[in-house]
Parts: C-alpha cells; structure tokens; sequence
C-alpha cells in the first residue's frame, strides 16, 4: 500500500504558495514605494496622532513617529529578505521556526489581526462613500456602503499582484495631493481657534511621563506595523532583485527606500494630519472631521481620498497576507481566493466598527504578540540558519521540518513567552517582545531543539544547496502526486 501521508503530501504545496521564481518578480523599486504610499496613508494613524498630540508637541509627535516608523522599517526589512532570497511567503517560511503543523498557530493569529484591520479600513472607507452618496444623490445607508465596498476590495485581490499595483499606481498621486490639501485645510481651523500647530498640547507632561507618552506612540506605530513586518515576505518575493547578488543592502534595495524612506515619511504625514485634526474639531474621526471642515464637491474630494486610501493599504497589507495564510492552513482545497473570502467574512464579522475606540491600546498588545514572532524570524533566519534554507524540505510532511508531529516546540515556547513578558510593560511591548522572543528561541533551537531535530542547512551550511537567489538559484517544487502503489516507509515520531 501506499503511505497515506504521502498521497496527502501536496497539502504542503498549493500552486499560491509555491516559491515566486526570479523571472516572475514584477515589483521594483518605484513600483514598491508607490504601493508604499497607498499602505501608509491608513486611518489608524490618524487616531494615534489625535491621541499623541494630547499630551505631546507637534515636533515631539513626529520624532516619536520617526522612531517608532524607522525601528519597524528596519524590522520588515530584515524579515523581508525571506522573500527576496528565497520567494518564500510568511506563512511557508514559518514551517521552519514553528513545524508544519505549528506553523498555522502564530499564521492565524496575523490573519486574523489583518482581517481586523481589513474590516476597520473597509468601515472607514465606507462612511466616506456614504457621504459621497448622500452629498450627491441623498442615499444613506453606510451598512449597504460597506458591503459594495468589501466585495471591490476583495475582487481586485484576487486578480492578483499586478492588479493591485496598477491601483496602487493610480491611487498614490491623488492620495498624496489631497492629504497636503487635508492638512492645510485642518491646520488652518485650528488656528482659527487659537491653536498653535506647533507649539499646543491638550494636555502636556513632563519627566517620565512625558518619556511615556513618547514610547506609547513609537510603540504604537510599531504596533500597527509589526503585521506587516511579520509576513513581509509574503509581498518581498513579488520584488526585483539581481541574482548572485551577495552584498545584502544592494539585494534588497528595493525595500530599502519603500521601507525606511517613503513608509516613516508619509506615516509622519498621516500622525501629522490625525494631530492637526484633533485640534480643529476635537476629533481623531477623519471623516466627521472633514465633514465639519469641508462642504459640497470639495468634501467628495477628500472623502474619496479617504475612500482610495482604506482601497490601497487594505490590498497590499492586509488581504494578501490575510488570504496567503489561509491557504495555506487550508492546503488546495482553499486557492488564494477563497482565502481572500473568508479574510473578508471575518473582517466583517468582527464588527470593526466597534473596535476604533480602542485602537491604541489594542496596538499596544498585538505589537507585542506580533513582534515576538518577529524576533523568532530574525534568530532562526539569521542567527541559526545564516539565511541558508532547506526549502524543498518546506514542502514535505516528512521532512525536517515535521519535528514532533508537525510542531517545532521551541518556536510555540518561544511565541508564547516573549507574547507575555512583552505585555507586561505594555508601553514597550513592541521592542521587548522582538528581543525575548528572538533571545528564547535561539537558546531553545541551538542547545535542545535542533539537537533533537538536526537541521540540514546548519549541519552542512552550503551556499550552493542553501541559498537562493544569491547562489542564482530561483526554487523549485516538484509538485508530482506520488504514483499509487509506490511502496514507501512512513516516518515515526
């Protein structure tokens, strides 16, 4: 007879998450800071501007955002090379720090988090249709909005990565010309109610707590963005890059400028414009705000702003790694777009139009989840496996990846206690959590671990059998089902 765990073996290889080989990267380095510029302006920097300004200066405000914006571009950069050198997606690659069972604990938790996200941009930009509509036509019903809204999103998706640059392509220069536009208009009420943008705070501190305030910000942004840094690679295998390419900075130039050039200035852009609307209209809500700002053609211009901002960040930073993870839980049985389904049923599901109130403090907490796994990336990536991968075993339930039953227990240990130490001190959870989960796993992989559970790539740590695109080498899997009646032994734990 055959193995059954064989004949089941293409589970592990979905045609939408197979490696994406050299020819077929289509995203450079324009093309990524364009789609930079749709993901940044997000309306969940607007409430961590309106609630920062509170107790920070305009100038204090945006240092903490360029820390907290810089930090996390450097995150993503890092964990963003997976996809470069290998064509990995988050999801696949987490096989190796978590098994190929193991992998779908901490895959779910970002899915679902980018789900959240997807339904709250999704709620944002629908109440801004609606006021489109109810300005043009009278109709009012935000509900309805919301619905037609999910449903363009999600199908633009799921004709996959060029469709979503085009958009991008299209969206970025009208969203960056009409946030001036915002910013200008809204700074301008606040001055004429005596508010000096760059100079007034609500409420100002001093000592510690001002050194606070600044962190919750910083870790904040951090927060908000640690999805994004987690399955980076899930977007990075898309991005150019020269084959044999050896020196790291020039490989990953392409997300070099989107991530730590376009991303900290257009999220400052975003901190600003959520800071100088919380002075003029006493508000975070950017839609009530331009409401009370704006009246007639104007405000259906900024309204669909606002519309084809929540359009863009949801497609590249939410939906795709959403739906990724997905299928991958699911194996073929679910392809990439019923993935993309189902993160649309469960952002809405969530009712995310319950959730914008307690955004800064949710950040907080998920950062610290999300940014552990991040650390675990980092240490298994770099400091264990030299950036060396064993990639066909990925794609195979017996092979070293399989552990104990599918489930690298040093990755779970490590996941869950950096998750927990980091929300301890909840205003630097982002940073704690990187750093003790990277620090856990490392000490769990290297002295127990991977003693148990040899690795091929650190036992042999060939560059010619390891490394892609820097040894010119785009992967490929055999996607063969096992003839029947092969006899073939099944491995034990």
């Amino acid at each position: 007879m055959s193995n059954p765990k064989s004949s089941n073996n293409n589970y592990l290889k979905s045609p939408d998450l197979l490696p994406v080989s050299h020819e077929n990267r289509s995203i450079g380095v324009l093309g990524f800071g364009v789609i930079w510029v749709g993901m940044a302006i997000v309306l969940a920097a607007f409430a961590i501007g309106a609630g920062g300004i509170i107790n920070l200066s305009m100038p204090m405000l945006i240092l903490a955002t360029l820390v907290g914006s810089i930090l996390i571009g450097i995150f993503m950069v890092v964990i963003g090379d997976i996809g470069v050198e290998h064509g990995l997606s988050f999801p696949v690659y987490m096989r190796a720090p978590f098994g190929t069972i193991g992998t779908h604990l901490p895959s779910f938790a970002r899915a679902f988090t980018a789900s959240c996200w997807f339904g709250i941009n999704t709620y944002f930009g629908a109440l801004a249709i609606n006021g489109i509509l109810n300005i043009m036509i009278g109709f009012d019903n935000w509900f309805v909005c919301f619905i037609v809204f999910a449903t363009l999103q999600l199908f633009n998706v799921s004709l996959g990565i060029k469709s979503i640059e085009r958009f991008a392509d299209f969206a970025a220069p009208i969203i960056i010309f009409i946030s001036i536009w915002m910013y200008l208009q809204l700074s301008a009420e606040a001055k004429e109610q005596g508010k000096a943008v760059w100079s007034w705070v609500e409420a100002p501190q001093t000592g510690f707590e001002q050194f606070t305030a600044f962190m919750i910000v910083a870790m904040a942004i951090m927060g908000f963005w640690a999805t994004l840094a987690a399955d980076m690679p899930t977007l990075s295998r898309h991005f150019k890059a020269p084959k044999n390419e050896r020196n790291w900075f020039k490989r990953n130039k392409t997300q070099l400028l989107g991530s730590l050039v376009v991303q900290p200035i257009f999220n400052t852009l975003m901190i600003v414009i959520g800071a100088v609307c919380y002075m003029a209209t006493g508000s975070g809500d950017p839609v009530n705000a331009l409401q009370q700002a704006a009246g007639g053609i104007v405000l259906v211009m900024l309204l669909s702003m606002i519309v084809l901002a929540q359009w863009s960040t949801n497609t590249s930073a939410n939906v795709i790694p959403a739906a990724t993870i997905f299928s991958n839980i699911g194996g073929p049985k679910v392809p990439f777009w019923v993935g993309v389904v189902i993160a649309g049923i469960v952002g809405t599901v969530v009712q995310p139009w319950s959730l914008f109130d307690i955004l800064n403090s949710v950040l907080l907490v998920v950062g610290g989840i999300l940014s552990s796994i991040v650390g675990i990336l980092f240490a298994d990536y770099y400091l264990l496996r030299k950036r060396r991968v064993n990639v066909k075993d990925l794609y195979e339930i017996d092979g070293q990846y399989r552990y104990l039953k599918g489930v690298n227990v040093a990755g779970i240990i490590a996941w869950v206690l950096g998750g927990l130490i980091a929300n301890i001190w909840p205003s630097f959870s982002s940073l704690i959590g990187f750093f003790v989960g990277a620090a856990i796993y490392y000490v769990l992989a290297k002295f127990w671990w991977f003693k148990k559970y040899p690795q091929a790539e650190i036992t042999n740590p060939s560059d010619e059998e390891y490394l892609g695109i820097t040894a010119g080498r785009s992967w490929e899997i055999d996607v063969t089902p096992e003839p029947i009646g092969v006899q073939q032994t099944a491995s034990t734990d």
